[in-house]
């Protein structure tokens, strides 16, 4: 028997994984899981750009709005129940396709994570409340104080990163670098990691379009029925947070989209700094399907 095979296919957001990933599932007869954490509340539809109910019918999806907003699901739950699903799925397939934008996602599902004390929630909620009011600057210059190193690594702009490492700090008193050792794990599958990619003006307009697609689909109304719960995690992200300014009153519409845009674009760049750092990537144009195809096939022999 052949070693099983977890096919990983990354990159930015409205580069195109979701329609090169169901054409490699039909072509390998497997499933897709979904590492885009984005997309696991049914909540949030229309602005996490999740699969059309048609191409979930055409091949099997896994944690695609399978969580709530009002659940509490972290990168320690998704490596739990992502090694259960694929124990489950390698005893039918030899091959599993694990995609999304989110780095820290993929990479706990391929190489583990190390293992970081539990927090009160009430800390998160409490950061949340700091956030909301105080703003981004505020948690760069905490994080600066109590873990300096750990200031230097990580991806500033990004609130989520920047309250988990401190909601360790304040619960431990000790650095949450301390706690990230960067051991790997070896799995009981071999993984094969594919990088899409596009030229950077291609890119964009992708994500320009995408944007406006998702406001004609209803992305202001779905935000404002959600707007009573922007304090939550799940709710703490771009094409959200942009809208809910607006229904503040910090800004009009037209500034809110402006946001919309420029700030998914700066999201689709933080993604790809993430993945560059990875030598085990691949990479490829999402139109280079032989090519691909041809490249999985050539791993699945060698076995």
């Amino acid at each position: 028997m052949p070693s099983k095979i977890l096919l990983v296919v990354v990159g930015p957001t409205a580069v195109g994984k979701t329609s090169l990933c169901l054409k490699l599932a039909k072509k390998f007869n497997t499933e897709i899981i979904s590492a885009d954490s984005r997309q696991f509340y049914k909540e949030t539809e229309i602005g996490t750009a999740k699969p059309s109910p048609t191409e979930l019918q055409e091949v099997p999806h896994h944690f695609i709005g399978h969580k709530s907003i009002f659940d509490s699901y972290d990168v320690k739950s998704f490596e739990k129940d992502t090694l259960k699903l694929l124990e489950s799925l390698f005893e039918l397939k030899n091959m599993v396709i694990l995609t999304g934008g989110s780095g820290f996602f993929i990479d706990v599902a391929c190489q583990g994570m190390d293992e970081i004390p539990d927090v009160d929630p009430s800390i998160r909620t409490q950061l949340i409340a700091d956030f909301t009011k105080k703003g981004l600057a505020y948690l760069q210059s905490e994080l600066s104080h109590l873990d300096p190193l750990y200031h230097e690594q990580v991806d500033l702009n990004n609130p989520q990163r920047l309250m988990r490492a401190l909601e360790v700090c304040i619960a431990t008193g000790q650095p949450y670098s301390s706690f990230r050792k960067k051991e790997k794990v070896k799995r009981p599958f071999q993984v094969i990691k594919i990088g899409l990619k596009r030229d950077r003006e291609e890119l964009y307009q992708r994500i320009d379009l995408r944007m406006d697609q998702m406001i004609s689909n209803g992305l202001f109304e779905e935000a404002a029925a959600l707007f009573s719960n922007r304090h939550l995690n799940a709710l703490q992200t771009v094409g959200y947070s942009e809208i809910f300014g607006f229904l503040e009153g910090k800004y009009d519409k037209e500034e809110a989209i402006r946001l919309l845009k420029r700030n998914s674009r700066r999201y689709a760049k933080r993604q790809l700094t993430w993945f560059r750092k990875d030598q085990d990537i691949t990479w490829f144009h999402p139109d280079q399907e032989k090519e691909i195809i041809d490249f999985v096939e050539r791993h699945v022999q060698s076995q």
